[in-house]
């Protein structure tokens, strides 16, 4: 049996609904959304997903749904949003994997790693239309109560950064202290290859990375551009080892609360936005100014040879896949068969 977790009230999230709540009496039609990225259209795709989002709603509705953004964590952690948003005090959020796994555990399903041939099924499988996303969704919401009106990688496939030394065979990887977010499957993937797994809030990496508390971070490319890591990373490794989701959510009543019209104009403007989102992270990755050919005359970049992938898989597969058994149970490891099921079905 999986548990999922209730929403926690504190002082701080009292005085905040307090705050956020002392509006017009038409805030009933203010929809605010939440994330920890930049808010930027062209800084992060989180970002561009909102621009986007805001401009079809509000256009599409003639107004009657104001949209209101708040990038950089303002309104607090991940975690602590996903609370606002089941709660009500917030309507929205766009959130990693490591905010949706203290409500949702089985998020951690897609951290089966070197899963994922390439970029383009990810965008297949990663999606609200493919068949394994309509099943998380559904699922999510069963055990939660959210509703998610979009669901896309978090910036692309993970590469490895560290400020001790080149990594390019699993060897490398011993003893090196590396942050990952709270999820247990993080952990076990660093841990199974040699490394000693760092668990962290994202607010705390940067001073972290900076102060030797860890050695290094994974994340997908354009996080670990705007977050400005090749400051403190000298080494970056494109393991490719992983693709996490970022999950956009919506309060549910919230939601049955617009009208037919405003609801529809919401889902396609959901999909539209996370299409922007998922062209905005491409191009990040591959900016002169922001992406790879930028990192590459800041740190030094490597690549995995295919005998040194088949080792980490080879490390990193199992330790996962019994992790997800031993904790998710059956209803982890049918959420984990279906991933495969449409992994391959979206290869061929």
């Amino acid at each position: 049996m999986i548990t999922i977790k209730k929403p926690l009230v504190s002082l701080a999230t009292i005085g905040l609904s307090a705050m956020i709540w002392a509006a017009p009496a038409s805030a009933e039609k203010v929809m605010k959304i939440a994330h920890m990225n930049p808010g930027g259209p062209f800084e992060s795709h989180a970002g561009a997903m909102v621009t986007v989002f805001k401009s079809l709603v509000e256009a599409g509705t003639n107004g009657s749904i104001k949209v209101q953004h708040f990038p950089d964590g303002q309104l607090g952690k991940d975690n602590e949003v996903i609370d606002q948003v089941r709660m009500g005090v917030v309507q929205s959020s766009i959130s990693s994997a490591g905010g949706v796994a203290q409500h949702y555990p089985p998020v951690g399903v897609f951290d089966l790693p070197f899963a994922f041939p390439n970029i383009a099924t990810a965008h297949d499988v990663i999606n609200l239309d493919s068949d394994f996303g309509k099943m998380f969704a559904e699922d999510m919401h069963a055990k939660t109560g959210l509703k998610v009106i979009g669901l896309l990688d978090s910036g692309g496939f993970f590469a490895l950064t560290n400020s001790k030394k080149e990594v390019t065979t699993l060897d490398d990887m011993n003893g090196l202290k590396i942050r990952t977010m709270t999820l247990p499957t993080h952990e076990t993937i660093i841990n199974s290859v040699g490394g000693k797994a760092t668990p962290l809030p994202w607010a705390e990496v940067y001073t972290a990375l900076q102060t030797g508390v860890a050695d290094g971070q994974m994340n997908p490319v354009p996080t670990i551009s705007f977050a400005k890591f090749e400051e403190v990373q000298p080494y970056m490794t494109l393991t490719n080892h992983i693709i996490t989701p970022y999950v956009w959510m919506i309060n549910e009543k919230f939601y049955d609360g617009l009208t037919p019209e405003e609801q529809r104009v919401v889902d396609y403007a959901a999909k539209a936005a996370v299409d922007a989102g998922r062209g905005v992270s491409r191009l990040i990755e591959a900016s002169d100014t922001r992406g790879l050919p930028y990192l590459a005359s800041k740190m030094k970049i490597s690549t995995l040879s295919e005998e040194e992938r088949q080792k980490f898989a080879a490390a990193t597969q199992p330790a996962v896949k019994k992790l997800i058994e031993e904790q998710y149970g059956d209803e982890g490891m049918k959420l984990m068969q279906a991933l495969e099921s449409s992994i391959e079905k979206a290869s061929n």
